[in-house]
């Protein structure tokens, strides 16, 4: 056993690291998920709406969403966004505008399920990821025609196929 002092007689405070969100550069969820993916996930390449993914560097966020390829998660006009994202699962759990949180996981890693106020029609499953989190959104696109399958099953259901190909 080996012990020291640093002459002064007092001890040393720990050293805390401190994470800096807006200084960690995410998975591109826009470029770096292949047509192929995207397919193999249920989601039709050709619709890629672009929502956030700035030209460089840094950014706390990068989203995208599409279209389903098939009906394997349910029917009725909707969208699937991927969020790539330095934010944490804690700050997802506390958010104010949060709601009907529930544990899951993805793939072998610890995520929720959860509802944003603002966005009544929609849910998101949120999941661990070195970067922060991955989210993926299941929403409906009209309040009319057919709206066949639960959202939080469909987010999971996609999140599902594209987690193997988000880094840990």
């Amino acid at each position: 056993m080996v012990a020291g002092c640093d002459g002064g007689g007092e001890t040393a405070a720990p050293q805390t690291t401190v994470r800096d969100p807006d200084k960690i550069v995410v998975f591109n969820v826009c470029s770096q998920l292949s047509d192929e993916v995207l397919r193999g996930a249920g989601l039709d390449p050709a619709t890629k709406n672009v929502v956030t993914d700035p030209p460089s560097g840094p950014s706390t966020w990068r989203v995208c969403n599409w279209k389903p390829l098939d009906d394997r998660f349910g029917s009725g006009s909707r969208r699937v966004g991927v969020f790539s994202t330095s934010h944490t699962l804690a700050e997802t759990r506390v958010k104010d505008s949060v709601s009907d949180v529930r544990p899951t996981t993805v793939g072998g890693r610890e995520g929720i399920t959860f509802k944003e106020s603002a966005d009544p029609d929609s849910c998101y499953v949120a999941f661990e990821a070195g970067q922060g989190m991955f989210e993926v959104h299941a929403g409906w696109l009209s309040s009319t025609g057919t709206r066949t399958g639960d959202l939080c099953d469909m987010a999971v259901g996609y999140a599902a196929n594209l987690e193997p190909h988000l880094p840990k």
